[in-house]
């Protein structure tokens, strides 16, 4: 588990000054979790007061190397340093399908609400593309949730294509 400072997977500049992508620590968790719940379909669905199934899960994802939970951070002169603006998981899945290939797995990607349109999530999800591409992957999936409609037209700007139909089952 990581247990101190990381060393950026990446810091570039965006419209709002800078930023610096690294793997998650578990202090970033209230963070993490605030990114989730800002928007009306995570306030729904996360809650903070008891943090311990976030820490289960953080731990698990940070022991598999095949998951990667990761946080942006502004670091231009004036921002407030350490301050978790954005978030992303992803996971690399093996499978028979397509000869054999490797995809990756996107999920959760937030940005604050008052970041939102200054090439954060650009940013982010390139460095993803690279990422998965880096470890043999030749496909990038991602799931959105039918009624968020403005992160349908940014996947799709981004190359996405809303192929499938995906569905699920609450257990």
């Amino acid at each position: 588990m990581n247990t101190g400072a990381v060393a950026p997977l990446l810091t570039a500049d965006v419209d709002g000054g800078a930023i610096s992508l690294r793997r998650a620590l578990p202090a970033d968790l209230p963070a993490i979790v605030a990114l989730l719940a800002d928007d009306s379909l995570g306030a729904g669905r996360e809650q903070s007061q008891d943090m311990t199934p976030y820490e289960q899960a953080f731990e698990a994802i940070d022991a598999d190397p095949a998951h990667l939970l990761v946080v942006g951070e502004l670091v231009s002169p004036g921002a407030e340093t350490g301050q978790v603006i954005a978030t992303f998981q992803l996971s690399f899945l093996p499978g028979l399908s397509r000869q054999g290939a490797w995809r990756s797995q996107l999920e959760a990607v937030r940005v604050a609400e008052s970041l939102r349109g200054e090439g954060i999530g650009n940013l982010m999800v390139q460095w993803a593309i690279d990422e998965s591409r880096r470890r043999g992957c030749t496909l990038m999936q991602l799931t959105t949730h039918k009624s968020r409609t403005s992160a349908h037209r940014f996947y799709e700007w981004l190359g996405f294509d809303a192929s499938h139909e995906g569905m699920k089952l609450t257990l």
